[in-house]
């Protein structure tokens, strides 16, 4: 059995007492429609085959999408990037506090992908379990170096890069405070200070780092310098003068 997966950041109590739609679509104005995923994605219930059909049936000119997630399934997340990036929509993506995984690919469908203050991001490579030979093993190894090098590319297409230098921070399993996913290219603009962030209740220990404040910091991209003109305008004339003596 192959299969890419994220183990899961739900307390052990949640998954005991069963498992909530972790998405909700809502219309709030004639041309707004909000989208809300807070929430594990894909696992232990609702698929994204669910949210796909009924974002389809959105018809407004805007959608807000909102996102507080660890992550989940890898193939559940890219149907839902994609499917909000081909809607006839113009998207809007708000990190209201964590996107994490498969949820940081899916704020990457947002053209202005905003985040709050305290809000955090984080990339990593795909993970994925299988039970079988060593064939088998081999099959996923190549399956997820497969998916992972698709998502490197969604945020080298929305945050600039190459496709190496964003697997390079998957594999590290990178975190980013505001500030520092929007100096990455991964958001657009921090929020300003609205009310609170919705509490992050995730057990993060499923990652290599329990959040930010455990992580190292990101490599980010230095800012390009503009050139300072070095031309002596002098020297322009001296030049000039010799070439039409």
């Amino acid at each position: 059995m192959l299969r890419p997966y994220m183990r899961s950041a739900r307390p052990a109590a949640d998954l005991r007492a069963g498992r909530n739609q972790w998405y909700r679509i809502e219309n709030v104005q004639s041309d707004t429609t909000e989208i809300y995923i807070y929430d594990e994605i894909g696992y232990f219930g609702v698929t994204a085959s669910d949210f796909v059909n009924e974002l389809q049936k959105v018809r407004t000119p805007n959608i807000d999408l909102h996102l507080n997630t660890p992550g989940g399934d890898v193939f559940d997340g890219v149907a839902i990037y994609n499917a909000l990036l081909n809607h006839r929509a113009e998207v809007t993506t708000y990190i209201d506090s964590l996107a994490a995984s498969a949820g940081s690919f899916i704020a990457m469908a947002g053209n202005q992908r905003y985040i709050a203050k305290t809000g955090q991001m984080m990339i990593h490579d795909a993970h994925g379990l299988a039970i079988g030979n060593s064939g088998d093993m081999r099959e996923l190894a190549d399956l997820l170096d497969m998916n992972s090098d698709n998502i490197a590319g969604i945020y080298a297409d929305r945050a600039g890069g190459t496709q190496a230098s964003w697997r390079k921070a998957m594999k590290a399993e990178t975190w980013y405070t505001a500030a520092e996913a929007v100096k990455a290219g991964l958001a657009t603009e921090v929020m300003s200070a609205n009310g609170q962030s919705p509490d992050n209740s995730w057990d993060l220990s499923v990652f290599n780092y329990a959040g930010r404040q455990t992580a190292p910091a990101p490599e980010l991209p230095e800012i390009a310098q503009e050139e300072q003109s070095t031309i002596d305008p002098d020297e322009i004339r001296r030049v000039m003068t010799e070439v039409f003596q």
